[in-house]
């Protein structure tokens, strides 16, 4: 085992007491959980960077993280192939900026076409630049709409669990009717 450069180690340090000054003002809760026993001052590090850039990143609707913005004609203007091409490098484009769709499989490709027109463009979202961050859209509300999640993308436990603690019948688990190979990303 090797050990740590004397240097590097007062470097972390340095950074880790800038890092926190920066962080003074935004402090609450989260700094608490940081357990500097089990992690390494290098990764707690990374986490104060990652706070301070989540405090200081900008609040822009989606279609401005694009340059230039993202406009998208109305879907009744395309014809469906028009729009099936136009969804794909939309999803695309929206990937590359790390911004993953989740739960589409149920949509047509016209209706996921005018949820990211209508809901996932004009959303207002801090625009992290970290890399390894990714904000995933879930293209279903499971809470208002719990059919469709409970058909097409529920597990058994999740459904079995669902029926516990409401009481209501589930619908029969199938297949989503659209199934896409979206770009993925880890939650």
């Amino acid at each position: 085992m090797s050990r740590p450069n004397p240097q590097e180690e007062v470097d972390q340090l340095l950074l880790n007491a800038r890092l926190r000054d920066e962080l003074e003002p935004f402090l609450d809760e989260s700094v608490e959980v940081v357990n500097t026993r089990v992690m390494t001052t290098r990764l707690e590090n990374e986490y104060l960077a990652s706070m301070l850039e989540w405090e200081r990143a900008p609040v822009l609707p989606i279609a401005r993280w694009f340059q230039p913005e993202l406009e998208l004609p109305a879907s009744e203007s395309l014809n469906d192939e028009e729009l099936s091409q136009l969804l794909w490098d939309t999803i695309h484009k929206l990937y590359q900026q790390r911004i993953a769709l989740d739960y589409t499989d149920h949509l047509t490709d016209r209706n996921l076409y005018r949820l990211i027109v209508q809901d996932i463009l004009p959303s207002l979202e801090k625009k992290i630049e970290r890399s390894n961050t990714f904000l995933h859209w879930q293209c279903i509300d499971a809470n208002n709409n719990p059919d469709v999640w409970l058909r097409y993308y529920a597990s058994d436990e999740e459904r079995a669990r669902w029926y516990e603690d409401t009481g209501c019948s589930v619908p029969p688990s199938e297949s989503p009717p659209y199934p896409r190979r979206m770009p993925r990303h880890p939650l």
